[in-house]
């Protein structure tokens, strides 16, 4: 039975990925600062992490046996919106841990655990994390997910002897609370495709930017 490790799986699409890969038979490991009714009815494995505690974060591997096929780095928050005070300023840190920083920390604290299934590295990312995206606005988040892209690529060259995949993907936008209700995607047909372009990434694909169509963004 494959397993794969998904954070910020109380709602969203980290639950929508939850609930798809326990569907078919996956063993599901699911990871939330706090359950939700509907991840508990999904029968599949909880854990607390909070991404900001890096302690946890680094050390989250040692709750694991191997071998871990798939790490779905989905857990991130998009405040604040915009940095014009000091207090924003430190919400811009904390983000920059959270989408960030907590990410590459478990995913080095799985590797040996991926390693052994020669499996797949994956954090959802952002098209606003492109810098050739043009429209302006949200710098607090859009320089958060520019340098998770930055530090996965990074890490896809560490773990390429290893046989390892490493590569973001942009779901696209998507009808959850972040998203919010005017988002053309619902998280089933994000998910859906998503996995899809997980299944097919090959070694050649490592390090890359992906829409979740699988064509590619630009940096």
């Amino acid at each position: 039975m494959p397993k794969v490790l998904i954070t910020g799986a109380n709602r969203g699409i980290g639950l929508e990925f939850a609930r798809q890969y326990a569907g078919d038979g996956w063993e599901v490991v699911a990871t939330a600062r706090e359950t939700s009714d509907e991840l508990g009815a999904l029968g599949v494995r909880v854990e607390q992490l909070e991404l900001r505690d890096l302690e946890a974060v680094a050390g989250f591997g040692e709750r694991l046996e191997g071998p871990l096929d798939l790490l779905i780095a989905n857990a991130g928050t998009w405040m604040p919106e915009r940095a014009e005070t000091a207090e924003d300023g430190r919400a811009w840190a904390d983000m920059m841990i959270t989408n960030c920083v907590a990410p590459y920390l478990l995913a080095k604290s799985v590797v040996d655990l991926v390693a052994e299934a020669g499996g797949k590295l994956i954090a959802l990312t952002s098209g606003m994390g492109s810098i050739e995206e043009s429209s302006g606005g949200y710098a607090p988040y859009r320089s958060s997910k520019a340098a998770l892209n930055m530090a996965w690529h990074s890490l896809s060259l560490e773990v390429k002897r290893a046989g390892i995949v490493a590569a973001v993907l942009d779901p696209g936008w998507v009808k959850t609370r972040m998203g919010g209700s005017s988002a053309p995607t619902p998280p089933e047909q994000s998910v859906r495709e998503m996995r899809m372009l997980i299944e097919r990434l090959g070694p050649e694909e490592s390090g890359g930017f992906f829409k979740r169509d699988g064509s590619r963004h630009a940096w």
